[in-house]
């Protein structure tokens, strides 16, 4: 068992598109339908309250288990391990969310939450952690919440979010980078991958140029995967106005 929680993990890598991560990426998914399949179970108050509060338990759980490794293995420091990445701040914003249901937040984290995770899991950082070390699992369960807790939202409290939003998600996510920008020199870290990409060599940024121009070609591809989410609402209200009209 101890190997599994090893900071010299010799099991193996993790490798982008493995089986164990289409594997994962597969039961995400399938939670992700279960949501919308069994929306009226989860819109009556008990079930809601109990699978939410559920979400929060394991989202406090993970976290702290996630710091308390990294002090195990002497490798805390504020130059990685501060929840900066904005797939990570989402974490932290999720369990408010999950806890006040608070529709303005809501509208932020549907970009800047669902967008960060989704692009996480599909590409994720974890270097020598392949599956079965416990960082693999930390990873996807946190970062997989995060998408979940959004779905939920809009299963069970029928929470859509706006064009307004979706630009005011991209502001504030400017804003937040330019704080990031500034803590990165500070600290000489790489919070939001602004000082150069991320190791392995299958992430987005690899094909957006070389630094510092990635920078600029990831705030067009932002505004694009925002759209891109925004999409789904967008047919959903044009089927509504044709039927209206019928």
């Amino acid at each position: 068992m101890k190997t599994y929680f090893q900071k010299d993990y010799q099991l193996g890598s993790f490798q982008f598109f493995s089986t164990s991560h289409i594997l994962t990426l597969l039961v995400l998914a399938a939670l992700g339908v279960c949501l919308f399949v069994f929306r009226k179970t989860l819109q009556k108050p008990r079930w809601n309250r109990m699978l939410r509060y559920a979400f929060v338990a394991v989202l406090l759980i993970s976290e702290i288990s996630y710091h308390s490794w990294f002090i195990y293995v002497n490798s805390w420091t504020p130059r990685y391990c501060l929840p900066l990445h904005l797939s990570d701040l989402s974490v932290y914003l999720v369990i408010i969310l999950l806890l006040t249901k608070n529709l303005t937040l809501f509208k932020f984290l549907y970009f800047a939450g669902l967008g960060s995770a989704l692009q996480a899991i599909l590409t994720p950082d974890l270097g020598r952690y392949g599956f079965p070390h416990f960082r693999f699992f930390e990873f996807f369960i946190s970062h997989g919440i995060v998408v979940l807790a959004c779905l939920l939202m809009i299963a069970a409290e029928k929470y859509k979010p706006t064009v307004r939003s979706l630009w005011v998600t991209f502001l504030l996510v400017n804003i937040y980078g330019a704080f990031i920008f500034l803590i990165n020199r500070l600290l000489k870290s790489n919070y939001m991958y602004m000082m150069k990409k991320p190791g392995g060599g299958a992430s987005l940024l690899d094909v957006l140029g070389p630094w510092p121009w990635y920078l600029l070609s990831a705030e067009a591809v932002t505004i694009v995967f925002f759209y891109l989410l925004y999409l789904p609402f967008w047919i959903a209200r044009k089927v509504k106005e044709k039927k209206d009209l019928a």
